[in-house]
């Protein structure tokens, strides 16, 4: 059965080490038959949350950027990959942004399957609190499944996580999403 998979990108560089592991993940979804869409959030506006609650009862933020139409995205979907580089023992801002705008309408992100990819300089054992905050966030979708953790570590210059296990790892979560 094809499923829609929606990647999120976190990675501030184009063919950055996470991007580059996001990639190799929408290839082997596609080959698998799967229809994938990858957005780098570095390239979208998205305002932090004013924490106002307008969209409290309306599920519509007022914030005029574009997190509707990604949000709506993840709705949609039937994967969602989270991907980000490691910045100080977490995920960076751009993702935790996008997080914390999917506040709206965020109940309505339910019965994913999620898979988290992470990049960083330090070992695996230092990318554990990243993977442990975004599984928070999937902790509040309704039915939310993670199906995989890769964790690109030991890279920091861009394009060295072609070279990692991760890589193929990348590649055959998605054939199995």
């Amino acid at each position: 059965m094809s499923k829609k998979i929606l990647i999120l990108s976190a990675s501030p560089r184009k063919g950055g080490n996470s991007d580059l592991l996001c990639d190799a993940f929408a290839k082997g979804a596609r080959e698998a038959g799967h229809t994938v869409e990858k957005i780098r959030v570095q390239e979208k506006k998205i305002a932090p949350c004013l924490a106002c609650y307008g969209c409290r009862g309306t599920g519509v933020c007022v914030q005029k950027d574009d997190m509707a139409d990604i949000l709506e995205k993840m709705v949609e979907a039937d994967v969602l990959v989270l991907a980000t580089p490691v910045y100080f023992y977490s995920m960076n801002g751009q993702l935790k942004t996008l997080i914390d705008r999917t506040l709206p309408r965020y109940t309505e992100i339910r019965d994913k399957e999620v898979y988290f990819i992470a990049t960083a300089a330090a070992g695996k054992g230092a990318m554990e609190r990243t993977m442990d905050a975004m599984e928070g966030f999937t902790d509040c979708l309704p039915g939310a499944k993670v199906r995989d953790r890769i964790y690109g570590s030991g890279v920091y210059q861009k394009g060295e996580v072609l070279e990692t296990q991760a890589f193929q790892a990348a590649y055959q979560a998605g054939k199995r999403a």
